[in-house]
């Protein structure tokens, strides 16, 4: 694991303009969507969430199916049309299958949105791998527990439906933000559900968005860097949770005392990626400690110098470090 002496030492993150354009332009838009009420101006966000169209581009190709139209479930699926590599050993062989849950602090975004078109197009054709990234519903307008049946549901459909080219016993769960959250829960109550053909192989944690009432060092510390900040991540957990709940409520606090012990659950590997300049990191260096204490096995790998959502930036260098240590770890297992 990575030391954070790079964040440590400086109060913020040095990014190309064209990364520091984009995030202060979604923190503007994104500030400015959050009502004093609980409310959410979904036209603002609109404004800077820009949607795409499934398409084949970059030799990946991209379709869009739907669950259930009632409660607009759908995934976007991405497959990489050539995958005759030579070191995934793959040829002529289906691909491992990794389901994609987005973040967007459970408010924002989707699989239609360029940022996350564009990262799991890129991890379908760099990997490589059949991406399922599902479009589960928002708060404030749905709360918890609504992306976790979303997601529950989407993994029955799989299983009954298996895409093509795509190997249902090696499947991986992959969570970034708050997607980190939403699927640990669903990861932790897979084995109770009765699935045919789906297996999963491993998690992987992308800077998971968990919490808690009391404040870390990471978040004082790291107050004013770019995406979170205690302001909006106290707005969006009051968003999320059901009415009258706090941070401690288990759907952010998952290792705090009215949480589900995991110890004697069937619990996949997990790999954890953080960032220096994340000052959700406390969280998610207490979140392994946690797997740990549950005698599950998690790896930790800590890049100095990242900032919240570094993956989806190609510009920054952690963002490829990234990708080879995730295609290591599914090609490992």
């Amino acid at each position: 694991m990575g030391r954070i002496t790079g964040g440590e030492a400086r109060k913020r993150p040095k990014l190309p303009w064209k990364v520091r354009l984009t995030i202060t332009a979604f923190e503007i838009f994104s500030d400015a969507s959050f009502g004093r009420n609980g409310t959410l101006n979904r036209f603002l966000i609109n404004l800077i969430d820009l949607k795409v169209s499934p398409r084949t581009a970059n030799g990946v190709t991209a379709s869009d199916t739907t669950v259930d139209p009632s409660r607009n479930l759908w995934f976007r699926r991405f497959v990489p049309g050539a995958v005759e590599t030579v070191n995934s050993g793959y040829h002529n062989r289906k691909l491992p299958l990794l389901i994609y849950i987005h973040g967007g602090r459970f408010l924002l975004l989707s699989p239609s949105s360029q940022l996350f078109d564009d990262l799991c197009r890129r991890l379908a054709g760099e990997i490589p791998a059949v991406i399922i990234s599902v479009n589960y519903r928002l708060a404030p307008e749905h709360r918890f527990s609504a992306p976790y049946d979303d997601g529950f549901d989407v993994l029955k459909y799989i299983d009954e439906n298996p895409p093509d080219n795509a190997d249902l016993s090696r499947c991986f769960i992959a969570r970034d933000s708050a997607g980190g959250d939403i699927a640990h829960r669903f990861t932790a109550g897979f084995g109770e559900r009765n699935f045919r053909n789906l297996k999963i192989e491993g998690v992987i944690a992308i800077q998971p968005y968990f919490g808690r009432e009391e404040r870390t060092d990471s978040e004082n510390r790291l107050e004013g860097v770019p995406i979170m900040s205690k302001k909006r991540t106290e707005w969006c957990w009051k968003a999320f949770l059901p009415e009258g709940s706090d941070r401690d409520h288990p759907a952010a606090n998952v290792f705090g005392p009215k949480s589900r012990d995991l110890s004697g659950l069937k619990f996949p590997k997990i790999i954890v990626f953080m960032g220096g300049f994340d000052p959700l990191r406390d969280w998610q260096k207490r979140y392994c400690e946690g797997i740990k204490r549950n005698g599950k096995e998690v790896k930790m790998v800590d890049y100095p110098n990242a900032i919240h959502c570094f993956y989806a930036f190609p510009e920054l260098p952690e963002s490829t470090l990234f990708i080879r240590e995730l295609k290591d770890f599914i090609f490992s297992q």
